[in-house]
């Protein structure tokens, strides 16, 4: 059957866009070379105008410069084309991406939002809000044995605290006067002057004064 109807051939996949811009680029390329040699050319034109003088020899390389210019405008109409084309093509790459990228955002999105019911099947709020109780009342219980094991034994509950306020005013005024009733001995000494209590002399100034020989003879036997 094939041999008679013939295989079907496979066909090519179609270009893509980055494969259609290579290709634009490229002819953009090529158009751009041939705007530059036409370039080169014109300025060598003007360069022969200038030298020659009027008549039909310049008006010849004017004639020669008119086809190049032409050339030129025809190349520049076909760069401008391939530019517009480009632009498209850009555009349109960017609106693919931005396609594709939407398309993996859902992909994603649905995923997460697949798990996260998954996830919440086993988290209730009702098993949340009884733990908190339960945490509050395990708590309050705490507070209450901290409380019972903090608590003096000879200390009463019934103390009312003015009648120690009291107490604490008369044993600061027992204080003021046991400090004002030490006795003399028990109080800081105070500087006393030893001098005027053991009534001595004042002390000689200067040098004292040589006995004479008949005082020093009464004392002695003197030749």
């Amino acid at each position: 059957m094939k041999k008679i109807f013939g295989a079907k051939k496979s066909q090519d996949p179609p270009p893509s866009i980055q494969d259609a811009t290579d290709r634009i680029y490229k002819r953009g390329d090529t158009v751009d070379e041939k705007i530059k040699k036409l370039d080169a050319e014109l300025a060598r034109y003007k360069e022969q105008i200038k030298k020659t003088r009027p008549g039909p020899a310049q008006e010849a390389v004017k004639a020669r410069a008119m086809r190049v210019l032409k050339q030129r405008k025809m190349y520049e109409g076909q760069r401008d084309m391939l530019y517009n084309q480009t632009y498209n093509l850009d555009q349109v790459a960017f609106a693919s991406e931005g396609i594709k990228d939407a398309q993996q955002t859902m992909t994603a999105m649905k995923a997460a939002n697949k798990e996260l019911k998954g996830m919440m099947k086993t988290v209730r709020i009702e098993d949340i809000d009884s733990m908190q109780d339960e945490m509050m009342d395990l708590m309050d219980v705490s507070n209450e044995i901290q409380e019972t094991l903090g608590r003096s034994y000879n200390v009463p509950d019934d103390i009312d605290e003015e009648e120690l306020m009291g107490e604490l005013d008369a044993l600061e005024a027992d204080m003021d006067f046991e400090s004002s009733s030490v006795p003399s001995y028990l109080q800081p000494d105070k500087e006393s002057d030893l001098d005027s209590e053991l009534n001595l002399p004042a002390a000689p100034s200067g040098h004292a004064a040589a006995p004479n020989r008949q005082q020093v003879c009464h004392l002695q036997e003197c030749p």
